[in-house]
This record gives C-alpha cells, structure tokens and sequence, in this order.
C-alpha cells in the first residue's frame, strides 16, 4: 500500500495552524495598512523630495529682466544664504518669546480647567466641555478674522468698551500686537487641550483618590499631588504638540500684521517662508527654510520627549 507524501489538513499540528493563521493576519494588516503608505508618499515624502530639489537650485533674471529667467544649480547656497539672513533668525527669537508666554498660559489654564471641570463639585460637565470646545472648533483663519474685528477701534464693542472705562490699550501697537497673537491663539487652543487633560484626569483609578481623601488630602493638595503628577504623560504629548504647532504659528500674525506693520512680514519663520516664496519669487530659499524649519521642529520633539520621560521617571 502506498504512503502518501502529503499529510492531510485534519492531521496538521496546532504550530502549523498558528503559524497559518498569523501569516494569514500579517497579510490583511498589510493589505489594509498600504492606502495608509500610499496616501504618506504622496502628501508627505513626495513634497519633502520636491522641496529638496528645489532648495539646490536658483532661478536667475536675465537682460535686465527681458531675458527671461534660468535656473542655476547652486547646491547649499540656499542654505546658507538663509542661515545668514538676519530676518530668519530673528524669526525664531520672536517664536521663542511667543512660547514662553503662550505655553505656560495655554497649559497652566488648560489644565486648570481640566481640574475644575473633574472636580466633584462642577455640575453640567457635558456643558462646560461644549463650551470650552467651541472656540477650537472655529478655523484658525476665521478666528484670527473674528479677533481682528474685535481689536479694531471703531469697529469693536471690546475697545469702545476699553475707552469707556478709560483705557487707551492699542491692539496693534509695537508691543501690545505680541499679547494680541498670544490671546488669538490661547483663545482657540485652550479648550481644545482642557479636554485631552480631562481625559487623562477621567482615567485615574478612582481607589487612588478616595484613598488620597481618606489620607485627609484637600482637593488642593490631591489635585497637585496626586492628579497631575498621574498624566504627566499626557501633558507631555500636549506640550509637544503645542510646540512643534507654534514654530508654524501663521495665521495670527499674518492677520495682525495688515494693522500692525511693526510686526514685519517675516515676523515668524513661515511668514519669512510665504515671503521668500510669494512675495520675492524665491522658491529655492523658501525650499531651503521649509526644510531647515522642519528640522528645527524635529530637533525640538526629540529634547521635549528626552526631558519629558526624565520627569515621568522622577
């Protein structure tokens, strides 16, 4: 009687089976993850590519302007021109200020927020986390637009109320345009990052803090002492993604600056980059900033995440 070669598929072990069954998941992961890679191909590393091949050339006028223009290969020119440029240094200085203020405001009233609306003696939470969302859920542009209207004298029932109490507070003024960037984007970003927090508040065993009550903590010293200490992660993640948005802060100072011509129209780095690109036609150093931009931004996340795991690990 012959053998057969093959062994049946009832006869298969349950290692061959498990090792089917994970071949078979590896392969719809990957089916459904390729739309995914697709979709970042075209609308991340496809630009990224663009943009560096446009950073290594130049285009050069000829014949007084006549000639029509050529475009020259000048390898890290654009770079280092850019470098050079005092306006685009300047432009990091005037973000590095902007986060000193506005991250410690947005984050410290967030958070606060996020506190009280946990607490045990807010009513209407649904309410209030509505409430405080709105303002975020208004596009940076048209909110920009509505603060804009709202810091205009003559046109603004906030500063004819400002005068009528006796303030002469200009919105646009030299120094006064910076606080008014900094409030347009608080205004919009604080309740967005409320609700991140509340969630992390939500997801603190509730045994931890009838424990902290029973050891006669007060809401204050629970709250400093328990509460955030156990979503440091989250405001970790936060404060990332506060700081890698607001080295591409654009809409507010761009709108502000139409009132406020103290502000320049390279007052931070992608207004330097909207100007290089649209206003004087050099596409190869505007390449050159996007891409230097982009990596400042990542050289940022890399320290955020390197101190905010130390203070995790405390």
């Amino acid at each position: 009687m012959a053998v057969p070669l093959t062994t049946p598929a009832k006869s298969r072990t349950p290692a061959a089976r498990a090792g089917g069954n994970r071949r078979n998941e590896r392969g719809a992961a990957a089916l459904f993850m390729v739309p995914f890679f697709v979709l970042f191909a075209l609308v991340t590393l496809a630009p990224i590519g663009y943009a560096a091949y446009m950073s290594l050339y130049r285009e050069q006028s000829s014949g007084l302007g006549f000639g029509g223009t050529e475009r020259l290969f000048v390898g890290l020119g654009n770079f280092t021109e850019t470098l050079a440029d005092e306006r685009f240094l300047a432009s990091f200085g005037h973000i590095a200020l902007y986060c000193a203020v506005y991250i410690p405001v947005m984050i410290g009233a967030a958070l606060g927020l996020a506190l009280l609306v946990d607490s045990a003696l807010t009513r209407a939470k649904r309410f209030f986390q509505i409430a405080y969302y709105l303002p975020h859920a208004v596009p940076g542009l048209i909110a920009s637009l509505i603060w804009l209207y709202l810091y205009t004298p003559g046109l603004s029932p906030l500063t004819d109320t400002l005068a009528t109490l006796g303030s002469d507070w200009n919105f646009f003024g030299k120094d006064e345009a910076f606080f008014s960037i900094v409030n347009v984007s608080a205004w919009q970003w604080i309740g967005y990052n409320m609700i991140i927090f509340y969630a992390g508040l939500q997801a603190i065993p509730r045994e931890t803090l009838e424990a902290a009550t029973v050891d006669g903590a007060g809401a204050w010293r629970t709250a400093l002492q328990v509460k955030i200490p156990m979503i440091r992660s989250t405001v970790v993640l936060t404060l990332l993604f506060t700081i890698v948005g607001a080295i591409q802060l654009f809409d507010a100072p761009k709108l502000i600056q139409l009132r406020a011509a103290e502000l320049g129209t390279d007052w931070s780095p992608t207004m330097y980059i909207f100007a290089q690109a649209f206003e004087n036609r050099d596409y190869g150093q505007a390449a050159a900033a996007s891409l230097l931009l982009a990596v400042v931004a990542g050289v940022l996340s890399y320290v955020v995440t390197k101190l905010g795991n130390r203070w995790k690990a405390a």
